[in-house]
């Protein structure tokens, strides 16, 4: 079969974008084959900075946070606060497919890009953004980050994690990346719709939204008294819940079928007091001795170690995993056969990173290109969009550009 990589191919993207949510999109965008230029200003997208916070370096040698949102783009370097440079980033707009953006609406409007003013100048651009809290509504103007419009407002933080404990600790980047790979399915979307009717359009994308719709099932549950945080002690059913191994590991079970399956998960464990006493082998008894319940599993599960429960419960057949640490899935044998990790190679040593989650059967595993070095094609774009080297190094001289 063919291996096509060009599925986007004479697409053109503009992403002025910070950090994670609207980066990401791109990063796909690229990946895919659309020509995403990167417009960063002259010290560059934060994101480049912030790797300490995490323990990982950013430096131009190796920046793997950097490089995970934004390869295989390229960048140009604009001070989008002098004339000359909005009139660069102008012409690049209007050789553009798509502007992809995370910026405030207050902030597009300042310089002239906002979607009203480049939908009447561009009407077949395709104008994507992520936003905090949404277009309207009291906070629509608010500052949001994953940590506080994802994981606080949307009611993540708050409700998965043991009752009675502190709020769930955010892992960075996981509202954003979700965010910003729904923006991507919006903007496929708007192309196709584009082939037909040659106009454009506006596709927007909240972290609030992406996590209301992310617990959408708990949202509607609430509402009927089902309310979190909860305890695992007292789980929504003792066969959809986590327990603790002789050496410290924790294993998900997962069978929402109590009725059906309670005989089978007894055997394995072996406890048939649970298939046999009707006081446990039904949803009815289940519901009024929950505790109890976990209580007889939990006195199982800590005799044997994680690998004892992992061949007992695999014979099974039983719907269970181990929970995984972050340090373990580089290490996960899964994971690399499926091409859902690659090696960048560091001048420290190979890291692995994380593909796409989304797979062609036509398009065969990309390669990544490396993350771009601030203002690393502003030379040649320029060039592309007209200007001689004359004018490239004035703008240069006068700090316009990088």
């Amino acid at each position: 079969m063919e291996i096509q990589t060009n599925f986007l191919d004479g697409i053109k993207v503009v992403e002025l974008a910070t950090f994670v949510a609207a980066p990401c999109c791109g990063r796909a965008l690229a990946e895919w084959g659309a020509d995403v230029i990167k417009v960063e200003s002259l010290n560059g997208d934060p994101v480049r900075f912030v790797g300490p916070n995490f323990k990982m370096p950013s430096n131009e040698n190796e920046n793997p946070i950097h490089d995970l949102e934004n390869s295989s783009k390229k960048s140009v370097a604009l001070n989008l606060k002098t004339p000359e440079a909005k009139e660069v980033f102008e012409k690049l707009l209007s050789e553009a497919d798509v502007f992809l953006t995370n910026l405030r609406t207050e902030a597009l409007i300042g310089l002239g890009v906002d979607y009203e003013t480049l939908s009447k100048k561009f009407p077949q651009l395709i104008f994507a953004q992520i936003l905090g809290y949404g277009e309207k509504g009291p906070d629509k103007d608010k500052p949001g980050f994953d940590y506080t419009a994802y994981y606080a407002r949307g009611g993540v933080m708050g409700t998965l994690c043991e009752k009675d404990t502190s709020p769930l600790n955010g892992a960075p980047g996981f509202g954003d990346h979700q965010a910003g790979m729904y923006l991507l399915s919006g903007i496929c979307a708007a192309l196709f719709k584009r082939v037909r009717t040659g106009k454009g359009d506006k596709v927007t994308v909240s972290l609030l939204h992406t996590a209301i719709f992310g617990m959408g099932i708990m949202v509607a549950a609430s509402q009927y008294g089902n309310h979190w945080p909860i305890t695992r002690l007292e789980p929504s059913s003792p066969l959809l819940n986590a327990y603790k191994t002789k050496d410290g590991r924790w294993i998900q079970i997962a069978i929402p079928e109590y009725d059906k399956y309670i005989g089978k998960f007894a055997k394995a464990i072996g406890n048939e007091i649970l298939a046999e006493d009707i006081n446990y082998n039904n949803i009815k008894g289940m519901v009024k001795n929950r505790e109890e319940i976990v209580s007889i599993i939990e006195e199982k599960f800590i005799k044997k170690n994680l690998t004892e429960w992992i061949e007992i419960l695999t014979v099974a057949d039983i719907p269970f995993e181990k929970v995984q640490l972050f340090h373990e899935i580089p290490e996960d044998k899964q994971a690399w056969a499926n091409d859902y990790l690659y090696n960048i190679n560091y001048e420290n040593g190979n890291k692995a990173l994380v593909h796409l989650p989304v797979k062609f059967n036509s398009l065969g595993t990309p390669d990544v290109v490396p993350a771009p070095k601030i203002g690393e094609h502003t030379d040649i774009t320029l060039i592309n969009l007209g200007y001689t080297t004359e004018e490239i190094e004035k703008l240069r001289v006068s700090k316009i550009v990088r």
